[in-house]
């Protein structure tokens, strides 16, 4: 038996330039390029009602996405669970952010909540869903992300742990979705009671295998000591308030009691620092990445899994799936000719439509012409009567004119006449 030799693997040597060639510019270009296209971030907030859910919002974006004028979903929807979205720009530094804000009014305000997560677990999945159609289409151009980023789970501070509801929500979202638990309204505990709470809640979420969002492992000692921080805290303790109060002659966010002010922004008070610190300007990007490579790439392999040649789902769903490359294809050609044909259609109608329009003018002209013509003629014929009556009348004075002309004629022959007789007899006598 005779060995082939093994083949050798190219190494890649690093040399070191002597001259600037530019391509160390590249970051700078995908940084414009991004700042030019903006970014997309969707959050969704669930909860009970009265857990100040709208009012965190508005505390962690600086902005009225919830006011007097258009109250928090929670306000307007009552006892049924409901998923509603809300849409803002904002803009900071020249960098824009398309916010979308994912709220679940009525969650857990039934008697019977038994299948309450089913609405928010099917809003995830269509926009899943919508993002892995918009992938299969040939113009790919236009793929808006409105795909759940990150879900912020709020815990009524009861101090007793985790309800069975939140239990079972976060076992049936955490495959689906970034889960960061929160501590609602912590300014009702002391610090006490909250450490002991939050010890509590991580127990239970280990005892029941529920997958939180997981920080990810970085290099740099600040950064690591920062993600340290940030798990010792969890699930964050927040506290959530758009009233701005004067405590030491310095104007800040809280809450005012009669013992004291809880402020919003004061590490010492709660975790609304760190929240926004992590889900703004240090992990807002990673949670997207882990939305796109984990829970959507999750997603779209059960999916493809899914899909027969006929694109219809064999398990027990028994429902529409995404189609294969070959049939979104041939669907979006047909849905390419039935448009073509609904625009043929539609131009066909405006051109008759047109052409309607058109005769009728022309009618109408016609009838306007034919209407003028008629009423020349009549004052023709009446001018062509007026001077038939004066020629008459011009014939009856020329006609008498000329009688009396021979009657003066026939005067004066007979007068003439007369002399001439007279002048006769005047010689004979």
């Amino acid at each position: 038996m005779i060995e082939r030799p093994e083949t050798a693997v190219p190494s890649i040597a690093q040399r070191n330039l002597e001259g600037y060639v530019g391509f160390a510019n590249l970051p700078n270009q995908v940084y414009r390029k991004s700042v030019k296209r903006g970014f997309e971030f969707t959050l969704m907030v669930v909860g009970e009602s009265g857990l100040g859910k709208s009012t965190l919002i508005n505390s962690l974006f600086l902005t009225d996405l919830y006011s007097k004028d258009y109250p928090g979903p929670s306000h307007r929807i009552k006892k049924t669970v409901q998923v509603e979205q809300s849409k803002v720009l904002i803009k900071e530094g020249g960098v824009q952010l398309t916010l979308t804000i994912v709220d679940t009014p009525g969650f857990g305000d039934a008697v019977d909540n038994s299948n309450c997560w089913q609405p928010v677990i099917n809003y995830i999945d269509s926009k899943c869903e919508d993002f892995l159609n918009a992938e299969s289409r040939v113009n790919r151009r236009s793929m808006p992300d409105n795909r759940v980023h990150c879900c912020l789970y709020f815990i009524a501070p009861s101090g007793h742990g985790l309800k069975p509801l939140d239990i079972e929500f976060m076992k049936r979202l955490h495959d689906k979705v970034n889960v960061i638990p929160l501590i609602a309204k912590a300014d009702t505990l002391t610090p006490e009671e909250c450490h002991l709470f939050k010890k509590q809640i991580m127990k239970e979420i280990q005892e029941h295998k529920i997958k939180i969002y997981e920080f990810p492992d970085v290099d740099e000692d600040e950064d690591n000591k920062l993600v340290r921080k940030i798990k010792e805290k969890m699930p964050l303790a927040v506290v959530g308030s758009n009233v701005v109060i004067e405590v030491n002659g310095k104007k800040v966010r809280g809450r005012q009691y009669p013992w004291g002010v809880a402020e919003v922004e004061n590490g010492e008070h709660c975790d609304f620092t760190v929240l926004r610190n992590m889900l703004i300007r240090t992990h807002m990007q990673d949670l997207k990445d882990v939305t796109n490579n984990v829970h959507y790439e999750n997603y779209r392999s059960k999916k493809l899994a899914a899909v027969t040649c006929n694109g219809v789902d064999t398990s027990k769903t028994k429902g529409q799936l995404t189609k294969s490359p070959l049939a979104q294809m041939e669907e979006e050609r047909r849905e390419h000719v039935m448009k073509m044909k609904k625009m043929e259609a539609e131009m066909e109608q405006v051109f008759e439509m047109k052409v309607k329009e058109k005769k009728q003018k022309l009618k109408d002209s016609e009838a306007e012409l034919e209407r003028r013509h008629e009423q020349m003629k009549r004052n023709l014929e009446a001018q062509y009567k007026e001077l038939e009556e004066k020629r008459r009348v011009f014939e009856e004075e020329k006609a008498n004119w000329e009688a009396q002309q021979r009657i003066l004629e026939q005067q004066k022959l007979d007068a003439s006449k007369t002399m001439e007789k007279n002048k006769k007899k005047g010689k004979i006598f």
